[in-house]
């Protein structure tokens, strides 16, 4: 498997003094890397204090706050604080493309005989897929707001996304649509 490399990753958690039952003081943040939303553990520099939310850079080369990333980060170990800021960060990162995950509904497949991409979008059954397929036929959607006027009858696409991509980060799915 190719590991990815991201540049930039937004902190969720600082632990100045580590995890609390680990017995090791060594300082952690949990952060999400900005585009392949990947879980991390970071380990800062000496004497750095991170913030909540802040942008770090991880990527190649001299890296001023993180002096190496411990690896990812498993769903399990995410703080109630990590948790909160990530719902912020997903809520964020779908409004910011938009375009991405309206195309998604625009040419999601089925994943087998028996279940549609669609169909594992919280909230979104049989008949909903069967509206979007007829809907997207006739035109392709250009934006959440599109989709709701068109079909009426679905729930919020943009809440059911980000529903589903903090599924996908924060407990085993079968299927991931979003995140690696």
């Amino acid at each position: 498997m190719k590991m990815i490399k991201e540049e930039n990753a937004i902190i969720l958690d600082f632990l100045p003094y580590g995890y609390p039952l680990e017995g090791k003081t060594m300082p952690v943040a949990q952060a999400i890397g900005e585009n392949e939303l990947i879980l991390l553990e970071l380990i800062p520099r000496r004497g750095i204090n991170l913030q909540l939310k802040e942008r770090v850079y991880i990527g190649e080369g001299k890296r001023d706050k993180i002096h190496f990333i411990k690896g990812r980060l498993l769903r399990e170990k995410l703080t109630e604080t990590a948790k909160r800021n990530l719902e912020e960060f997903i809520k964020e990162i779908v409004e910011k493309r938009e375009k991405q995950f309206v195309d998604f509904f625009n040419k999601a497949q089925p994943i087998n005989t028996r279940i549609h991409q669609l169909e594992l979008i919280p909230g979104f059954g049989k008949k909903h897929k069967e509206e979007i397929l007829k809907a997207r036929e006739e035109k392709e959607f250009e934006s959440f707001e599109d989709m709701k006027k068109r079909i009426p009858s679905i729930p919020d696409p943009r809440k059911a996304i980000e529903k589903r991509i903090f599924e996908e980060l924060t407990e085993i799915q079968r299927h991931n649509l979003f995140v690696k």
